[in-house]
């Protein structure tokens, strides 16, 4: 693939940079309270699914600017749900509606990167669930308010978060979140263990994540990292079948080029570097999921 220069895009929604292997994404909508709208999710789209392709990248953060009034305050619905409403829902009918948030979520989930959100303000609605929930790391603002508030706006929870939190939290605190609509500080009991971090400031966020990720990068395989997610996300039904994935996987992995650069900088003391990309690895084993076709797929309740 041709590589991009993420800085040029034209996006208007968002702010992207690639320095050192990591993308920095900054929404870029403060007077509008960082709301999310149609365009800024087919920027985001866009942006995740050139970091899934693109070999330079090994981890990609999430962010606003640490003065805007919020991380994200959800959907724009100043216009009411109209948002929701695509070319497609309007001529096929609710069997072809695909929620924008969800398919965020779903291009977030499937970037094989290390990915993570900066939340470095208050958050609510998609700004808790796409634009946090898909992500592998959460760092947060110990002063930010939070909120799941979809019932005390008359609809359901969007954007897979009734499938991606009670993995995270566990059922009991998914429902005292999702079925409250209550608003609560990261410091919570119900959403604490939500986050990799919790930051004194809204200052310290980005920093906080940009060190980690840096780290990241600096010691782990892209390859490895592919594989690990995939394992975390796609498991088998039983231990049994589980065994067999990651048998096969540890077989593949251990007599590749970073399988054998790993077992060489941990005999010589040093830090490992690790060279395959994903564009140059190539396994027939991988993916081992099935994956939905969730474009062209139409459903009937």
């Amino acid at each position: 693939m041709a590589l991009p220069d993420y800085s040029a895009l034209g996006h208007k929604e968002i702010l992207v940079s690639l320095e050192n292997h990591i993308v920095v994404i900054v929404i870029n909508r403060a007077k509008y309270r960082n709301t999310y709208n149609q365009r800024t999710v087919h920027e985001l789209n866009e942006v995740f699914d050139l970091c899934d392709r693109d070999d330079r990248v090994r981890a990609v953060i999430l962010t606003a600017e640490h003065d805007a009034p919020a991380f994200c305050s959800g959907a724009d619905i100043s216009g009411g749900w109209d948002i929701l409403w695509s070319p497609e829902t309007l001529s096929e009918g609710d069997q072809a509606h695909r929620d924008t948030g969800g398919t965020l979520s779903v291009a977030v989930y499937r970037c094989r990167k290390i990915t993570i959100a900066a939340v470095n303000g208050h958050a609510a609605g998609v700004g808790m669930t796409a634009l946090q929930l898909p992500f592998d790391f959460r760092f947060v603002w110990a002063g930010a308010k939070l909120t799941f508030p979809f019932v005390r706006r008359g609809i359901a929870p969007e954007a897979v978060s009734s499938y991606l939190l009670p993995r995270l939290l566990g059922h009991s605190r998914a429902s005292s979140l999702l079925l409250t609509g209550a608003t609560v500080s990261p410091n919570s009991p119900y959403i604490e263990a939500l986050y990799h971090k919790i930051l004194p400031t809204r200052e310290e966020v980005l920093p906080a994540a940009k060190a980690f990720a840096e780290e990241l990068v600096a010691n782990t395989s892209q390859v490895a990292i592919a594989y690990a997610k995939g394992l975390l996300q796609h498991p088998g039904e039983s231990i049994e079948e589980n065994h067999l994935i990651d048998s096969r996987i540890i077989r593949t992995l251990a007599s590749s080029p970073d399988g054998a650069e790993g077992v060489n900088a941990f005999k010589e003391r040093r830090i490992p570097k690790f060279t395959e990309t994903l564009s140059q690895h190539s396994s027939p084993f991988y993916p081992w999921w099935w994956r939905l076709d969730i474009k062209h797929r139409r459903t009937k309740l």
